[in-house]
């Protein structure tokens, strides 16, 4: 359904496919992707079902029917809107108790064992990391911040040693923010029992130091009352991870460190009633999703490169891989029909990746269309802003150069993209950013006819975990009981009754490995021997 090459011109296509909307600072460029007026026409009816999804979905819809949960994460950005009294005054009360907290925090109220916090430690993975991660690179103004923001976001014990050096001996005055809606995930459990081990062995009460955004009468929620940790925040059934960050999931974090999240709010609240107008040429979210459908041939045959021409939009690109392959990435459509779909999605930032992958972008596989994100403004008004680095161009200069260059030289070669543009990067602007893309997913998925809001995928995942993790409680416990006798991965994996040597034997490596069993190297890696150490 893929629309054929233009042979319009391109201030021609521009003219007609340049979508401006003064009053938000943003405008969406069309023009260089395989959008025409006769595939707007055929997709229109899609669209207005798409169009009538969402409105049910803001409604109160179940759009979770695997967990029986709606999806109300708009509901964050106009509690009006939410379908219950009880629900509108649960987001109302807890941002006024995320600001109080704050508050007492920045002042000095409350405060850890060494005084005044200085650190922040935001514990979390997926969406719950991803999120936060992004809007404080965004946002950050160095020492300028309140809080000075490190991130646990995996289960890596290397990793995390690597933050604690980093935090020092300013664990005295770090806050540790754990983010869990069950508090069972295990990445984000580990990343708490390490956090709460090291202020231990500091001689500090973890508890002191703590703060949990969870659901509910969750075990994280059960391990923050018993002893009572600093505070406690909700996360909601209707909240998805990948849709979390205008939840407490990521307006914590981010006044924690001094950012204007108001303004985060209203950039969000703003681009979702721009994006209710149920016209394409109104609806921004409307016009990337269409583009999305027509450069991937609604099949997910083409990559979606995303370029942001700002460091501070660096991450933006791994917050999207998930809010967008999560949602869209499913093996079935609501009819129960197999039809693998998705859009793979990578990135990063120019100009520094037109010295990185932009030669095969523009002359290797064509198996992609970029994303620009513009940025008007080059920063505050400073030396380096203003600093003429040749007659008439500063650095900024040079950068919207590289955009437009690699834009040009892209097209030129029959390489399809669209280019956004924003004013600058502020909380206003960040918090537009991802309301676009959560509205745009929501449209695609609708296009597409699937679910945007569960993800089995990731669940089963997380089972197979659990299995292999099984599995090797199950290998220590038989080479404890046999401490004197040595065994190869495959009499180890019949011993246990375990068909799959393969995992047996990988997980013996990563055992022997960290010191945990002996290991002698046989005439080949298949008979090499374990034993308990």
């Amino acid at each position: 359904m893929s629309a054929p090459k233009s042979t319009e011109s391109t201030w021609d296509r521009f003219q007609k496919y340049y979508f401006e909307f003064p009053h938000l600072g943003l405008a969406i460029d069309l023009s260089r992707c395989d959008i025409t007026d006769d595939f707007i026409t055929r997709m229109a009816p899609r669209l207005n079902q798409a169009f009538d999804a969402m409105k049910k979905l803001e409604a109160g819809a179940i759009a979770n029917p695997d967990e029986n949960r709606m999806v109300g994460h708009y509901w964050l950005r106009n509690p009006d809107l939410a379908p219950t009294p009880e629900i509108r005054n649960q987001i109302t009360s807890t941002f006024s108790d995320i600001k109080n907290f704050t508050a007492k925090v920045h002042s000095g109220e409350i405060k850890g064992a060494g005084g005044p916090f200085t650190d922040l430690l935001i514990i979390g993975i997926g969406g719950s990391a991803l999120g936060p991660q992004f809007v404080s690179s965004a946002l950050t103004r160095g020492h300028m911040d309140k809080l000075k923001a490190h991130f646990f976001d995996n289960t890596d014990p290397d990793g995390m040693d690597r933050v604690l050096e980093r935090i020092g001996q300013n664990l005295r005055t770090t806050l540790t923010v754990v983010i869990s809606k069950s508090g069972g995930t295990p990445e984000t459990r580990n990343g708490m029992l390490v956090a709460k081990a090291t202020y231990e062995k500091a001689g500090l009460e973890f508890h002191k130091h703590a703060v949990a955004v969870t659901g509910v009468g969750s075990n994280m929620d059960k391990a923050a009352s018993n002893p009572t940790w600093l505070a406690r925040f909700p996360m909601w059934d209707w909240i998805g991870g990948r849709t979390s960050e205008t939840s407490a999931v990521g307006l914590l974090p981010a006044v924690l460190q001094g950012f204007d999240i108001d303004n985060v709010i209203a950039g969000a609240k703003e681009i979702d009633i721009q994006t209710r107008i149920p016209e394409f040429a109104k609806n921004p979210a409307a016009l990337l999703a269409l583009a999305w459908f027509a450069n991937v041939n609604g099949k997910g045959e083409k990559d979606m490169v995303i370029l942001p021409y700002k460091d501070r939009l660096e991450l933006f690109s791994r917050y999207l891989q998930q809010l967008i392959m999560e949602s869209l990435g499913k093996e079935r459509d609501l009819s129960g029909a197999t039809v693998y779909q998705g859009i793979a999605v990578y990135g990063n930032k120019g100009s520094t990746d037109q010295h990185a992958y932009i030669q095969q972008l523009r002359e290797g596989v064509p198996n992609f269309f970029a994303t620009f994100i513009e940025v008007l403004r080059d920063g505050p008004d400073s030396a380096v802003t203003k600093l003429q680095v040749e007659p008439n161009t500063t650095c900024g200069d040079f950068l919207e150069g590289f955009f437009l260059g690699t834009r040009k030289a892209l097209y030129e070669n029959n390489r399809k993209s669209i280019t956004i543009t924003v004013k600058e990067v502020s909380p206003y602007y960040i918090g537009l950013l991802i309301g676009l893309y959560e509205r745009a997913v929501g449209l695609y998925a609708s296009l597409v006819n699937i679910n945007a809001y569960h993800q089995p995928g990731v669940e089963a995942g997380k089972k197979a975990a659990a299995g292999i993790l099984l599995i090797q409680s199950k290998i220590l416990d038989h080479l404890a009981s046999e401490p004197r006798e040595s065994f190869s991965a495959v009499t180890l994996a019949n011993a246990i009754k375990q068909p799959d040597s393969e995992t047996v034997f990988k997980l013996l490596e990563h055992l022997a490995a960290n010191n945990r069993l002996r290991r002698q190297a046989g005439a080949t890696w298949i008979e090499n021997k374990y034993s308990a150490s």
